[in-house]
């Protein structure tokens, strides 16, 4: 694990830095040398950040890191002083540990003070977690990711003042009720683009205040920019009213600019909301609770002293500058935001050499305690700030430990986090060591933190095995003990920044059989738990409180189908499809899952192929064109329905197997029908058919119609990706000449990356067209893209600075809200095993009368051998009346 997990790479080669994780949360370090944000461990979750750490006077930026599972390493070096940090979250423990080497690089002794600011804006939550997850803020727990965004950027070193409050782009005023944060475009020809708005991807458990307007009229409405430059301008008047909602034009905030109208409420005892700018929380908002009026922005809400007077005509006035907002009522000042670090939410106090902090809105308690006792520890609004005074020979360093620990008992926590602290190199050793022994657990038969375990991979390529081992790594780190409400641990999706207890349907399909092999047990659980909720309606569900999340996806059918043959063919347990999982048994979901496109098939499209509709959020996200009926997921339901049909084969169920075989002829006739030449696929829509050149394509129907395809199709298809998507250490998700290239920008599913997974599912498809020499290629190169520690969701190409006969460079993206981490990337992994050795544990399988071999050696050079299976033989079919059920 030590070889494969992380390098050190100088800041300005790192867009998206590293995170932190150890089994119960997550959390991001930042530009500085110690702040944390992002911090994310149901029922705890932390806000804007932990503090940064100034030397003489000045907050260093971080010049180099290094990742590890077990913690991060920030540097920074100058002639006259060094500071190296280990920041890590302690494993299996809710607690932050810090370990602080400073030296001094003199030729001379010198005193260096270091002072370190240690804020715990820690609320504790029980509902809230869904992708976008509950975050404390000074007015209120809400999912606020571009504040906080901004926040973490005044972490850079000599951005400490830089303003925070004011968000980019343009975003919509409206009167009157607002709408739920997260609502992703006004229109539908909207760009699908993220920079200034997210989906509304929240748990069903979520509950947001202010959602009625207040009851009154409005009228003079006007928002003008420094030198009264006039943005918007609307006479009125408007009459408000619970459900009322007045759209308006777009505008971007920006200081200096004036909001003036004049309100008369009707029912000032009414709680609602006057006015919005954009619909996520971080936007201006008025609005009014108990009569009194209040100023909220950027996590912040202030209110006015004196109620407003019924039935009068009252001035309103928002002055906005870079880092505070006023509101002004009738020609006076009536409320001020401040900096979000002073003392409103949050209390703190010295105790017996510890800094204890208390959340008044909730039970979380938090404390920081320290290895070497600070020359001045002072309690300062949501945290306090430590001082040492360190006199130093020349070359001589010293190192302080600092803890904080977070829960719901305040003297335990002390307890805890004066301990770590007092011995901060045991409790990191000590971290890092059970990183290495949950390691060497997911490849040994038998082990104690796992159901199954992992095939070994010996192979005299070394690129080879960094890319499947980087693989199996990734898959651990987003391990977590606690989310999971069955007792077995869950691997989440994605984050930090999103997603702390969330898995999506399609990203563990991406590694469905190492899932099976390493976790059957708990696979099993998640799967009844994901077939009992509503896979129709959503991408994935909150493993916290069990709800379903977002939109619906198009490849759930796919997606569960082959988690569910993964599980069984890997575990042989065939009893698991009699099992009941909310409506019917499992059987009667891979059923329903098989012929999910019978229903969606249109005349408009041919009446064969399953036609999606419209919606590219239900598919792709950002690529507007790719809707309707697809190559990918309608080659996708020919495997399924082959593959169905091997199982009722194995159930004695004859006739309806050659009912699916026969339904998957067709359908394979239709989808081959789509090819457009050249490698690249058609899109059938009402009206005509237009052709896209997008990974997706390539890899489903590689992965599902091999043996359907000519010979002269697989060399173009394999062409296509050669020529058009592969790009130095990694790939593009779609074609570069493709006309719709300019409106799909992401960097995860457009032009200028790929997704984690893609080079993975590529090098499947590779395989499976006869080409493993071209798949180890694939595989092989893709550790060098992954920014000094495992894949992300997105993997941008850059090109800027880049001569053109140079490969290009790649790197975890930032931009777009993206995940640092996504398991999705364990793909590469999982291409491997099913790629190049074969290992295709499903139904097929099931009736095969050749034993299941513990190793599969591939001959072929650079290849080796997979070693350690754990493919377990299966047993009689299942009894009829079970068999039957639906």
């Amino acid at each position: 694990m030590d070889d494969v997990a992380g390098a050190e790479v100088p800041a300005e080669e790192l867009h998206h830095l590293p995170s932190l994780r150890n089994q119960r949360g997550q959390a991001h370090v930042n530009h500085d040398l110690t702040s944390v944000s992002w911090l994310a461990a149901p029922p705890f979750s932390g806000g804007y950040h932990t503090g940064v750490l100034r030397v003489d006077g000045v907050a260093p930026g971080a010049q180099r890191f290094r990742w590890k599972p077990w913690g991060t390493r920030r540097e920074h070096r100058s002639p006259l002083v060094s500071v190296v940090t280990d920041t890590s979250l302690a494993y299996d423990a809710d607690r932050l540990l810090w370990r602080i080497e400073v030296t001094n690089e003199r030729a001379e002794p010198a005193t260096v003070e270091l002072t370190q600011d240690l804020f715990a804006p820690i609320g504790y939550s029980e509902t809230g977690w869904g992708w976008l997850h509950t975050v404390p803020w000074n007015a209120e727990d809400q999912y606020d990711y571009h504040a906080l965004e901004r926040i973490r950027e005044t972490t850079r070193a000599g951005g400490e003042e830089a303003a925070y409050l004011l968000g980019s782009g343009p975003r919509r005023l409206r009167l009157g009720r607002p709408r739920p944060p997260g609502i992703q475009r006004d229109e539908e020809t909207a760009p699908m683009l993220l920079e200034f708005e997210l989906p509304r991807h929240v748990s069903a458990d979520t509950v947001y205040p202010h959602t009625s307007a207040v009851r009154g009229t409005v009228r003079e409405l006007r928002c003008a920019g420094p030198a009264e430059r006039t943005v918007l301008e609307h006479v009125g008047p408007v009459g408000l009213a619970d459900d009322v909602e007045v759209t308006l034009d777009a505008f971007t905030l920006a200081p200096g600019l004036q909001v003036e109208l004049e309100f008369r409420p009707d029912d000032p005892g009414h709680d609602g909301v006057l006015l919005t700018h954009g619909n996520h929380p971080d936007s201006l908002q008025l609005g009014l609770a108990g009569g009194r009026l209040w100023l909220g922005i950027c996590g912040e809400r202030e209110y006015a002293d004196q109620p407003l007077e019924a039935g009068r005509w009252h001035r309103l006035r928002v002055l906005l500058d870079a880092d505070h907002a006023i509101l002004h009522v009738d020609g006076e000042e009536v409320a001020r935001t401040g900096h979000w670090s002073r003392a409103v939410r949050w209390r703190s106090s010295v105790e017996d050499g510890v800094l204890a902090i208390a959340d008044s809105r909730s039970l979380a308690r938090a404390a920081y305690a320290f290895g070497v006792p600070p020359d001045e520890l002072v309690p300062d609004g949501a945290g306090g700030r430590a001082t040492w005074r360190l006199a130093l020979r020349p070359g001589e360093s010293v190192v302080l430990g600092v803890a904080c620990g977070y829960g719901t008992d305040a003297a335990q926590v002390a307890v805890a986090a004066r301990r770590a602290a007092g011995a901060i190199e045991s409790a990191l050793a000590g971290t890092a060591d059970a990183w290495r022994r949950l390691w060497r657990s997911a490849f040994t038969p038998g082990n104690d933190e796992f159901s199954g375990h992992l095939p070994t991979l010996h192979t005299p390529d070394p690129e080879l095995a960094r890319a499947y081992y980087m693989g199996a790594l990734l898959v651990l780190y987003l391990r977590n003990v606690r989310v999971g409400r069955t007792g077995r641990p869950v691997f989440l999706t994605g984050g930090p920044r999103l997603g702390a207890s969330t898995t999506y349907y399609w990203d563990h399909t991406e590694w469905s059989r190492m899932y099976a092999m390493l976790e059957p047990a708990g696979l099993r659980d998640w799967l009844l738990q994901a077939l009992s909720g509503r896979y129709d309606a959503s991408f994935g569900f909150d493993v916290w409180g069990g709800g379903p999340l977002g939109n619906y996806y198009v490849s759930n059918d796919y997606s569960l189908f082959r988690l569910v043959e993964h599980y069984v063919g890997v575990t042989g347990d065939v009893a698991f499809l009699a099992e009941p999982a909310g409506d019917r048994s499992v059987l009667g979901h891979v059923e329903r899952l098989a012929y999910g496109f019978a229903g969606r098939r249109t005349a408009a499209t041919g009446g064969i192929l399953a036609d999606y509709g419209p919606d590219a959020w239900g598919v792709l996200e950002c690529v507007p064109n790719y809707v309707h009926a697809m190559a990918s997921f309608n080659a996708a339901y020919v495997h399924m329905l082959r593959s169905y049909a091997a199982l009722l084969r194995f159930l004695g169920r004859d006739g309806e197997a050659a009912r699916a075989e026969s339904e998957a002829g067709d359908l394979t006739g239709a989808v081959l029908d789509l090819y457009a030449g050249g490698g690249r696929w058609q899109l059938a829509r009402p009206g005509g058919r237009e052709t896209i050149g997008h990974v997706l394509d390539f890899g489903l129907v590689a992965a599902s119609l091999p043996d359907d395809l000519p010979p002269d199709r697989r060399a173009e298809m394999v062409a296509f990706v050669v020529d058009s998507l592969l790009a130095g250490p990694w790939m593009r998700a779609l074609a570069a000449d493709d006309p719709i290239a300019p409106y799909s920008d992401r960097p995860d599913h457009g032009a200028g990356g790929a997704f984690g997974a893609w080079p993975g599912v590529t090098a499947y498809g590779l395989a499976r067209l006869g080409r493993p020499d071209l798949a180890v290629g694939v595989l092989r190169r893709t550790p060098r893209a992954a920014s000094g520690a495992l894949w992300g969701q997105a993997m941008e190409i850059v090109t800027d600075g880049v001569s053109a006969d140079a490969d290009p460079v790649v790197r975890v993206a930032g931009r777009g809200v993206a995940n640092r981490d996504s398991i999705a990337g364990a793909a590469t992994t999982e291409a491997v095993i099913a790629g190049l050795f074969g290992v295709e544990p499903g139904y097929t399988s099931l009736s095969s009368t050749v034993p299941r071999p513990a190793t599969v050696t591939v001959p072929d050079p650079g290849i080796g051998v997979l070693a350690n299976l754990n493919l377990r033989p299966a047993p009689e079919p299942l009894p009829a009346p079970a068999a039957a059920a639906r």
